[in-house]
Formats: C-alpha cells, sequence, structure tokens
C-alpha cells in the first residue's frame, strides 16, 4: 500500500474528526481519484477515507459488523457533510495481499485467500445489519440491463459471451437460482484482504457487504487471482481450496455475465 507524506487542513474536515490530526504525520493512501484514503501516524496507525455524499454510510455499519465478528478494522468515527462522507477507522496490522512477499507464492496464497473466503462464509450471521445485499445486487443488474451496460472484457480469460445477449441470457437464467445463504464481502480481492506475515488480520472495504449468494465473492475471488498475478492457472485450485462442492459452475458463469451488465 502506497504512502505518500502529505498535510491537511483539519479545519476542512468535520469537527470529530479533528482532533485525530491534529498534529500527527499524514499519507496519502489513496488508490482511485473517487475516494480519498489517508494514513495518520498515531495511535498505532489510523485510516481517514472521503468520498461523495451517501457512499460510505453502509461500509461504516458493515465494517463496524465485520469488526464485532473479529473480521475488519474498528470504526472511530462516521461523518457526513452534505457533499461528501467521511469514515475513520483504526489500521488493521499487516499488509494487503498484494504485497509482493504473498504474490511471490502464488499457490499458498490461492489456499489462504480461498480458505479465508470459506471461513466468511460458514460464519452464522444473524445480527448482519444488511440482510437485503441480493436485492440490491439484483437491482444493480436490471438497471445495468435497462441501461444498456456491458462490459465484454472483463472476465474475458475466464469466460467468454458471443454478444452482450448472450451475457444477457445468461445473467437473466441465473438471477433466480441466486440465494440469500452467507454473509459475503461483497468485493473479495487481494486488496481487500490483510494478512499479517500470512496469519489472516482483516477485511477492508466491506461497503458492499451483506446476506447473499456466495458466488458473488467466489466470482470476485477467481477474477482477483487472474487479474493480479496476470494467469489464470489458479481458478482451479482456487474452487478446489474454497470447495468444489458447494460451487456451481454454471451458476459462477452466469455471475460473470450479471457482472458485465450491472451498474457500475
Amino acid at each position: 500500500m502506497k504512502r505518500t507524506q502529505t498535510e491537511l487542513n483539519p479545519a476542512d474536515f468535520p469537527l470529530e474528526m479533528r482532533p485525530f490530526l491534529k498534529g500527527a504525520a499524514i499519507y496519502d493512501s489513496s488508490c482511485s481519484p473517487e475516494a480519498r484514503v489517508w494514513y495518520i501516524d498515531r495511535d498505532g496507525g489510523l485510516f481517514l477515507k472521503k468520498n461523495a455524499a451517501r457512499t460510505l454510510k453502509n461500509e461504516a455499519v458493515m465494517t463496524g459488523y465485520f469488526h464485532s465478528l473479529g473480521l475488519s478494522a474498528e470504526v472511530l468515527s462516521f461523518a457526513e457533510d452534505g457533499q461528501h462522507d467521511y469514515l475513520l477507522t483504526r489500521r488493521i496490522p499487516g499488509e494487503d495481499c498484494t504485497h509482493e512477499m504473498y504474490r511471490r507464492e502464488p499457490e499458498r496464497l490461492c489456499d489462504v485467500l480461498a480458505g479465508q473466503l470459506r471461513k466468511l462464509h460458514e460464519i452464522r450471521a444473524e445480527e448482519c445489519p444488511v440482510r437485503d445485499r441480493l436485492e440490491s445486487y439484483k437491482a444493480g443488474v436490471l438497471r445495468g440491463h435497462a441501461k444498456g451496460g456491458y462490459e465484454p472484457d472483463l472476465f474475458r480469460e475466464l469466460w467468454q459471451f458471443d454478444s452482450e445477449e448472450a451475457a444477457w441470457a445468461a445473467a437473466e437464467r441465473g438471477l433466480p437460482a441466486l440465494r440469500a445463504e452467507v454473509l459475503i464481502h461483497g468485493d473479495y480481492c487481494l486488496p481487500n484482504v490483510m494478512l499479517d506475515n500470512w496469519r489472516f488480520s482483516g477485511f477492508i472495504d466491506v461497503g458492499a457487504g451483506g446476506i447473499a449468494d456466495r458466488h458473488i465473492d467466489v466470482l470476485w475471488g477467481v477474477w482477483t487471482m487472474m487479474f493480479n498475478l496476470h494467469t489464470t492457472q489458479y481458478t482451479d485450485r482456487f474452487i478446489d481450496a474454497y470447495g468444489r462442492d458447494r460451487i456451481d459452475r454454471e451458476l459462477l458463469r452466469c455471475v460473470a455475465a450479471m457482472e458485465m451488465i450491472a451498474e457500475s
């Protein structure tokens, strides 16, 4: 995770965030132009995330829930100012799975990533605050289709469709088969899983989490091994390490089609 030292004016942030910013060394750790992320070097390390209004509330709620399960960071504060959302959390020990020490042992990394996902999906999540994640997921697919959304190259190395119509046919066929059966991460990829010397230490960016279908997470787990390691050779290994008995390969292909079409 890159960190570039920078300066921030505490007065530019909500009142509840300012005490954490004053007198601390601050580093820009942003990975995208949409969301700004800063590392605050105090109290063992804190992360402050800023994004557009109404974009981080679910993340704050789900991060708090994952933390209650021992699976994510402690939420210190969440604030809104009408234009932006702000989320302040404690640092999770270790590095994310894109770190070189993990990528240079790809087989071990694949097994750890798949095994941790299976553990997540086996959690009894009766208290999960987001019970309707599957409904919102399906709605996003339908909105994307209505708008003509289609990203044919998204999973080209893994699943191919001859046309937008073929992709929609697969998505439409798979939608009724999805089940609200497990607690999902919602964006399961190498940058969002933290390890401390190969020991799992937590998930980050869980704003798309909730109760939904396991195949959504499995799809992105397979994809991240391909995307981040630049090869498809770990696809079957990931599925075997997760548990082939729990995965419907055809439904996985249908979910890939849904993701190609879904509203981004």
